[in-house]
């Protein structure tokens, strides 16, 4: 069967523009700016992966990229970092698909830092401190829960982590969300960050099967101690604040970069499971699935240096609404025709197709330049 339907950049364009203008409240009305060209120029940023005066250089049509960033920050206030959350959320949520079942769902929860560069002590509030990475300390860090369904990966909640934020009140907040969408977890999967003693009390209050990635603590003792034997087993460990747990000591034989096998040991909390560490291993690979996510988010990333927590937030979160709505439009757009259960033709709309069309549907209604000034004539130039 030959497909006669087609997805234009056009459409693409206004299917995007709907879902931010429809979610986000974003008021700009200045006689060279409006929130329509503002919203289309931030996304043809985040589409090149490159900066706000970048995409203002190249387009024709549109207000000074100082301008633009005026209005911008103007609208971003810090003290409506709430609000927005809100709102983002509420976009990544539009468009569900109505088969999508809102429980019996495996849930990924993850953090995301991104460098910060502030110097002020007011600006630097809302930044969180962690090991040293690309010349910071301080990182805006954004937390996000992620369904994992017949292969396909959708971002339902996020959080903005402040410093004053427990992980346990970072993960509330992400439940809350996915309870108030309608789901429920099966299995959640959290990352070594989320290992803690009050995390993993309050999941087995709630009886909330989880599995969790254990850091590697110890020398002699610790969980390293753990570490021994040729083959995979599960035990009951006691951390030193007194917390119960069941860890999976799962072995595995990766090769090197040399081509040798050598013998890795992976370490899970395990909650409410009976499953054999082997599973347990297997299963909580699929988590690994949302670091793609994650990466793709950085293809889809607005390079700025700006020194506004909320509008890098803005940014950050404006990625995951991107490839939430691409992973959207290839699950319901994209499938293969014929009987059975529903698969997605994954070549014919890859994400470099989606940032390609929308990318040209914005060039064309904004008129990319095809020209610059020259100080002497282009015609004394030997071809």
């Amino acid at each position: 069967m030959i497909p006669n339907d087609m997805l234009h950049a056009n459409d693409l364009y206004e299917m995007t523009m709907t879902t931010l203008t429809s979610n986000l409240t974003i008021d700009i009305n200045g006689y060279a700016c409006d929130t329509k060209m503002a919203l289309s120029v931030v996304t043809k940023a985040a589409l090149d992966n490159s900066s706000l005066a970048a995409v203002c250089d190249d387009l024709e049509a549109v207000a000074d990229d100082n301008t633009l960033r005026e209005q911008l920050n103007a609208v971003m206030d810090v003290t409506e970092m709430a609000r927005q959350e809100v709102e983002m959320n509420a976009a990544l949520a539009s468009g569900l698909p109505d088969d999508l079942p809102r429980g019996g769902v495996e849930v990924a929860i993850d953090f995301h830092d991104e460098p910060f560069y502030g110097k002020t002590a007011e600006i630097r509030s809302y930044t969180c401190n962690d090991r040293a990475q690309k010349g910071t300390t301080h990182f805006l860090r954004m937390a996000s829960a992620s369904v994992i369904w017949r292969g396909i990966r959708l971002t339902l909640a996020l959080t903005y982590v402040l410093p004053e934020y427990s992980t346990l009140h970072v993960l509330k907040r992400l439940l809350q969300r996915l309870t108030h969408l309608g789901f429920h977890a099966t299995v959640l999967y959290l990352d070594k960050g989320f290992c803690s003693g009050k995390v993993i009390g309050y999941l087995q209050r709630h009886k909330q099967a989880a599995i969790i990635a254990c850091p590697k603590r110890g020398t002699i003792g610790g969980t390293q101690a753990l570490c021994q034997g040729r083959k995979s087993y599960r035990t009951p460990y006691t951390f030193t604040d007194g917390t119960t747990v069941d860890i999976a000591v799962v072995a595995t034989l990766p090769r090197g970069k040399d081509g040798k096998r050598r013998r890795k040991w992976l370490l899970f909390v395990v909650i409410g499971l009976d499953w054999s560490p082997k599973t347990i291993m297997r299963c909580y690979r699929r988590r690994f699935g949302i670091e793609c996510t994650y990466r793709q988010m950085r293809q889809l990333r607005v390079v700025s240096s700006s020194r506004n927590p909320a509008l890098k937030f803005f940014f950050l979160a404006l990625s995951l609404v991107l490839v939430n709505l691409w992973a959207l439009l290839r699950w319901q757009l994209f499938r293969r025709p014929g009987r059975g259960p529903r698969t997605v033709l994954i070549d014919a709309f890859r994400l470099q197709r989606f940032r390609g069309l929308l990318r040209r549907a914005i060039e064309q209604i904004y008129e990319v330049i095809l020209g610059v000034q020259t100080t002497i004539s282009p015609q004394i130039v030997n071809y």
